[in-house]
């Protein structure tokens, strides 16, 4: 075979043949599809589709271009969650933990900033001394010891959806609902978790800009997940808004550690509980409350334990950004939107995430919120406060800003979008 025979018969809206499949992405991951070739089959799939048994065939590509983890030696039963991704997204830090105190082990290998929207490593790298990257003795001690371990998948779990992974977020083929199910699922099924809980992301900071399309990925998932024997479930959560008050990657982890101390801003508490209690259910697991775990500190010891499991200093101070620019409001009036794309690609620019696959990111950039959709505002009032350490990046990042903020007349009726929009079981 070939790749251009491949990329030809995507491009005119054929059905790839198993075949096909399997040895483009064995190829790929060997290095004989070069990027720019994968580049172009990643676009003809996001402009013409998949059905689902090219999903299927894919996703078991991918898996196995690598190994398969097994976590039936740990005394308790496993549960992981995975977001399709959000801007102030930063619910797996809090959770994680939080399900840990309640009986579950949470084997969470997550990943980087991809498009706009931030990575659960870039936030958890900003602690200092923590680590990403374990050997897959370590993971098991960490989860052993601490009940839940977030880090980087090995080379060894899906290496094909690692380089594909990267190629999407820098070609414009992050949105291909094929590709995102795919990705998502290889990693989580070689995992082996033996449940798994979807976030799955609708509105304009998300990848997913309507329900129909968010409902699509969500089942495509499911259906992945059940098929391969794994306990699966997903929420469509809202992204029309960021999460909480904070976009970036240490702004992100102090909010975290606010919401583990029994803080918080009430959309990331709310959101958080939902999701512990779906993971709890769907491993079996019946007893403590996860509101309990938040209040009674436990759930933020096991928080301690893990950060320090991987290296990390839980006590350390989180890097601050060396410039700051408030944006105020230009008008009094009630906050009816503040949109989440916008904010998302802000703190993008302002150095939270990366635009080629190699670029670093800067821990303290971002941007903070102080008002949310529903608040009354008065003219000149801080909104948000853009944190970077390069402030040359100032005047592109504000670029993102035009139209993001919508201020109706004072007494204008507001009803806010539910955080939770749907469950697919």
């Amino acid at each position: 075979m070939d790749a251009i025979t491949v990329i030809r018969t995507k491009r005119d809206r054929g059905e790839l043949t198993d075949a096909q499949i399997d040895w483009v992405i064995d190829a790929y991951t060997r290095g004989d599809v070069a990027d720019e070739q994968m580049s172009a089959l990643a676009m003809a799939i996001l402009l013409n589709g998949m059905n689902a048994r090219e999903i299927s065939r894919w996703t078991d590509a991918m898996i196995r271009s690598g190994e398969r983890m097994d976590f039936s030696s740990l005394p308790q039963p496993t549960a992981d969650k995975h977001s399709t991704g959000g801007v102030g997204d930063k619910i797996t830090l809090p959770l994680a933990p939080l399900v840990a105190a309640c009986g579950a082990a949470v084997p969470q290998l997550s990943g980087r900033g991809l498009g706009h929207t931030g990575g659960t490593l870039d936030k958890l790298e900003s602690i200092p001394g923590w680590r990403a990257l374990l050997s897959n003795d370590e993971m098991m001690r960490t989860l052993r010891d601490c009940g839940a371990v977030v880090c980087a998948a090995g080379d060894g779990l899906a290496p094909a959806d690692k380089k594909l992974y990267a190629l999407r977020d820098v070609t414009g083929t992050v949105e291909a609902i094929p590709l995102i199910a795919s990705s998502i699922m290889s990693k989580k099924i070689a995992e082996g978790t033996g449940a798994l809980v979807l976030d799955v992301k609708v509105g304009s900071g998300a990848f997913m800009k309507n329900l129909d399309d968010a409902r699509e990925l969500a089942r495509t998932m499911v259906g992945l997940g059940r098929a391969a024997g794994v306990e699966t479930r997903a929420l469509l959560t809202d992204m029309s808004t960021p999460l909480g008050l904070t976009a970036g990657n240490a702004l992100e982890v102090r909010e975290s550690v606010e919401v583990l101390a029994g803080g918080g801003p009430a959309d990331v508490v709310e959101l958080t509980l939902a999701l512990a209690r779906e993971m709890l259910a769907a491993a079996g697991v019946h007893g403590k409350d996860p509101a309990d775990a938040l209040r009674d500190g436990t759930a933020m010891d096991h928080w301690r334990r893990m950060i320090a499991a991987q290296g990390g200093d839980p006590d350390a101070p989180l890097p601050v950004a060396r410039e700051q620019h408030v944006v105020t409001a230009a008008a009094s009036g009630v906050l009816t939107g503040l949109d989440a794309y916008a904010v998302g690609v802000c703190a993008w620019r302002l150095g939270a995430g990366r635009a080629r696959k190699e670029d670093p990111v800067q821990a303290g950039a971002g941007v903070e919120i102080h008002a949310k959709p529903g608040a009354a505002v008065t003219e000149g009032q801080p909104l948000l406060t853009l944190h970077t350490d390069t402030p040359e990046r100032y005047d592109y990042a504000l670029e993102a800003l035009a139209g993001a903020v919508t201020v109706a007349p004072a007494g204008t009726p507001f009803t806010p979008t539910p955080i939770i929009l749907d469950r697919i079981v």
